[in-house]
């Protein structure tokens, strides 16, 4: 037996795709999910093979869930539209079903379970590295901290800092762990916001209140949270640049 789970705030949909698996005996559905916050408690305790996961959905979009669940199962994702989500299927998803679903099309998708499900790692970084490109995305961070989801915005986010395989956030609420790299946060955060003034650091520019030249050609900046962060000779000049010095 396969086992799933359908993770959609549309009922409608999650139907459709359940009278289309009364054709295949050999899959179970585990749970139904109306959110992503129901979608990781599901997934935490059925331990599903694969899961049919919407994109857009309140509260959390379905890449956000993915980020947050701890060992990701396969997915076959299911969307009335969103180029994010074929770029992700690109990557590594199984399949993705544009609604309104068509039974054929459901089955070419599930003709390709098996070969999929033998790959141990079908949720790669790669796929939310891709799926965190989405621009609804790019004005919040989820995270999740001693097991309490937090949706941080953007324009809150004082610094962030490499720390290992995460990102540090530095919020005026306190520190939160992300498992993408600083790389990424460079590319999809507002590069008329947050500058990465260091390969360690990226800062919120309305945090700045001063630049120091700490020695020749070496700079600090301070930040409104009494924080003094090194400026790297590049960051120096994109700093600069920002702030139209």
């Amino acid at each position: 037996m396969m086992r799933t789970i359908l993770i959609d705030d549309e009922p409608l949909a999650r139907d459709v795709v359940k009278h289309y698996l009364g054709n295949f005996p050999d899959v179970e559905v585990l749970a139904e999910c109306s959110d992503g916050f129901e979608g990781i408690k599901a997934i935490a305790q059925h331990q599903p093979d694969f899961i049919f996961l919407d994109i857009q959905m309140p509260k959390i979009s379905g890449f956000e869930m993915l980020e947050l669940v701890e060992k990701p199962p396969a997915v076959i994702f299911t969307t009335a539209f969103d180029e994010y989500a074929i770029k992700a299927f690109e990557v590594n998803a199984i399949d993705y079903l544009l609604k309104p679903i068509e039974q054929s099309r459901f089955e070419q998708a599930m003709q390709k379970l098996p070969a999929r499900l033998n790959n141990a790692d079908v949720v790669t970084q790669e796929l939310l590295e891709v799926a965190g490109l989405s621009p609804a995305q790019n004005n919040r961070v989820v995270v999740k901290k001693n097991g309490v989801i937090k949706i941080i915005a953007v324009a809150d986010i004082h610094y962030l800092e490499a720390d290992d395989d995460y990102v540090k956030l530095s919020t005026a609420e306190g520190i939160y762990h992300k498992n993408k790299t600083m790389s990424f946060f460079e590319r999809t955060l507002d590069p008329g916001q947050f500058i990465r003034i260091h390969r360690s650091y990226i800062i919120n520019l309305a945090q700045v209140t001063r630049i120091e030249l700490k020695e020749k050609d070496s700079y600090i900046v301070l930040l409104k949270s009494d924080i003094w962060l090194p400026v790297s000779k590049t960051g120096y000049i994109k700093l600069k640049a920002a702030l139209g010095m």
